[in-house]
């Protein structure tokens, strides 16, 4: 029951290595998403969710429930030692609503299994809550397609890059992006955002390797957090992941793309 390719009519895979499949990446499919998983990061190289807008399930959050994926190794897995007394949130690739339609109680099971480790990247707290960053990009995403009744195709991971800070036996991502498809008509529609970090990452590993200094101090203001709208064909090139019939559906004007990446101060901002 994992990422449908069809489920937009079309054949629409989620996006693939640049160097195709590797043998240290795991696909690993839960209720209406799949994750493809980095052995050697222990985090996501891709996400893919189906979002029923028209079929949207309210659920109310009971708390997190975080679990390791009982099909793979623990050392796979960027598990809870990562995220203990620092002010690194659990960030949900996909998110916890984005699953969550259907029969009640698939839709249950989805809401559960957006709690697996493998479905987790680190995130600076401010930056995963913040309603004008990536919760709000994630708001206005669903909003979108609950109020039109779209079905949309979001395809979200941290950009792995081999710069990444060390910590806790990980890599910190500094960018996350996220690209949503729906049917605009017959055609194919998407939209790209990379969404950065960087200040706040580099803030929580200084306080880790500094002696005497507290992990789960304040954060840095949020000016430290920039959210760009992007042309779908250079989050392909900075993620390292083929995803050609995005690209050619990308729906950000060709004039706005030759100026370089959009940086956005709010959801309204978004093209779509």
């Amino acid at each position: 029951m994992g990422y449908e390719t069809d489920f937009l009519g079309g054949e629409l895979p989620m996006p693939v290595p640049l160097d195709g499949v590797q043998p240290d990446t795991v696909l690993l499919d839960y209720v209406h998403f799949s994750v493809r998983l980095d052995q050697l990061r222990r985090l996501a190289r891709v996400t893919g969710v189906n979002l029923d807008g028209a079929k949207l399930v309210e659920r109310e959050r009971s708390g997190d429930r975080w679990r390791l994926d009982p099909r793979i190794p623990a050392d796979w897995q960027a598990g809870p030692g990562v995220y203990a007394d620092n002010p690194l949130d659990r960030g949900h690739l996909v998110r916890r609503r984005d699953p969550v339609w259907g029969d009640p109680a698939v839709a249950a099971r989805a809401e559960s299994d957006t709690f697996h480790y493998p479905n987790a990247a680190p995130q600076a707290a401010g930056f995963n809550q913040s309603k004008e960053l990536w919760l709000g990009l994630e708001d206005h995403v669903l909003a979108f397609g609950e109020t039109e009744g779209l079905r949309l195709c979001v395809f979200t991971a941290p950009v792995l890059a081999a710069d990444d800070p060390p910590y806790r036996g990980i890599r910190l991502p500094r960018r996350f992006f996220k690209v949503v498809a729906w049917l605009r008509g017959e055609r194919l529609a998407a939209a790209g955002f990379v969404l950065d970090q960087s200040a706040l990452i580099a803030s929580i590993v200084e306080r880790e390797a500094t002696p005497g200094r507290s992990a789960s101090g304040a954060l840095p203001e949020l000016g430290g957090f920039r959210t760009f709208q992007a042309p779908i064909a250079e989050i392909s090139e900075l993620a390292r992941l083929a995803m050609p019939q995005l690209v050619a559906a990308d729906r950000m004007p060709r004039a706005v793309a030759a100026t370089g990446w959009r940086e956005l101060s709010g959801p309204e901002e978004l093209l779509l």
